[in-house]
């Protein structure tokens, strides 16, 4: 049995997923069902592939409630669809920083994801440390995680990392690293949606924010 666990890089799928969305005129994509997404991919691994753990990393864009507090609103209500589908959140946070600005002169606040890369790289050790997977799936595009998997696959030679790019994602870097990493197609965003309203195991109706 090769059992396979997804991290998946919340803002990096997210604006792949708006590409596609717009690469495809509109149609919908951003209420992606991430559960089935994954489980699409599993004959990758060969017919002894079982799906294992899923982990959803991102943070909520807090410092926006004042301005714009549909942004969290509707990303509260995709983790609860998350959750409800056995889906683990790992939830990080936005650093405010300070930029001075070259042209006007100007202080400029911005807030930036922390942790992300982090919590990822940790868990990919623990998974491994831990004997829950056999193979970790990496769903992003991101560079910064070079240093963890090339200790993974130091200290768990008998263990596997591979990427799934995200679409308009890909790393020619990061699949040199990984051989039989691949990319998501766009169209598996589509394929793969909730329904709407997404039901939950209590019976509630969970409906797609109108803006999706």
């Amino acid at each position: 049995m090769n059992r396979v666990s997804f991290l998946i890089d919340g803002f990096n799928l997210y604006h792949s997923v708006k590409d596609a969305q717009i690469d495809m005129n509109g149609t919908t994509t951003k209420w992606l069902n991430i559960r089935e997404l994954c489980q699409s991919y599993l004959h990758h691994f060969g017919r002894n592939a079982q799906l294992g753990e899923i982990y959803y990393f991102s943070a909520l864009a807090e410092h926006l409630e004042a301005t714009k507090p549909d942004v969290t609103a509707r990303h509260r209500i995709f983790l609860r669809c998350l959750r409800e589908t056995e889906i683990n959140i790992n939830l990080n946070r936005f650093k405010k920083k300070e930029y001075h600005c070259p042209h006007c002169h100007k202080r400029v606040i911005r807030h930036e994801e922390k942790e992300t890369d982090v919590a990822m790289a940790t868990m990919v050790l623990g998974l491994f440390l831990e004997d829950r997977c056999d193979t970790v799936v990496l769903v992003t595009g991101d560079t910064d995680l070079i240093p963890a998997v090339k200790i993974s696959n130091h200290l768990f030679p008998d263990r596997k990392i591979v990427f799934a790019f995200p679409y308009k994602r890909k790393n020619k870097e990061l699949m040199q690293l990984c051989p039989g990493s691949f990319t998501i197609n766009k169209k598996q965003y589509v394929n793969h949606q909730f329904p709407n309203p997404f039901r939950t195991k209590n019976g509630k109706e969970i409906a797609k924010p109108l803006s999706w």
